[in-house]
């Protein structure tokens, strides 16, 4: 894939930005909740390690070094497991109140599959060794 890092570079801005926008609506409680908002902060604040992983996922891959592609394979799957992990937290019903998804949290969910995508075929040269 040609363009990776122009589509991790994308993938990690949309990630920043859908961690400022409503993830989920309550409504027994009528308030949004975002990455960095949870009432009570029972939920805490996702959007620190969301912001975290981009911005490390983002420097790892723009070094053309096979460790750091290694490493963002490993940190992709990490992200994955983080944001399913979140999604299922912020969306779950609680006594017979179910809230409602949000565009943010949607829009999480597309931009760590932009990430995984762009650490899953990054574009390195390999050079072989003579003799071996």
């Amino acid at each position: 894939m040609k363009h990776y890092k122009i589509v991790g570079l994308a993938a990690a801005l949309l990630l920043v930005i859908s961690c400022f926008l409503p993830w989920a609506y309550y409504t027994d409680i009528d308030k949004h909740f975002t990455g960095f908002f949870t009432y009570q902060n029972m939920y805490g604040k996702p959007a620190k390690a969301f912001i975290f992983l981009a911005v490390v996922s983002l420097v790892l891959i723009y070094v053309n070094k096979i460790w750091a592609k290694r490493t963002l394979l490993f940190l992709s799957a990490v992200t994955i497991a983080y944001t399913i992990k979140t999604f299922v937290l912020f969306t779950s019903c609680y006594s017979g109140v179910c809230p409602q998804k949000e565009y943010g949290l949607y829009l999480l969910i597309i931009s760590v599959v932009g990430l995984v995508v762009a650490s899953v075929f990054p574009d390195i040269k390999l050079i072989e060794k003579e003799g071996e």
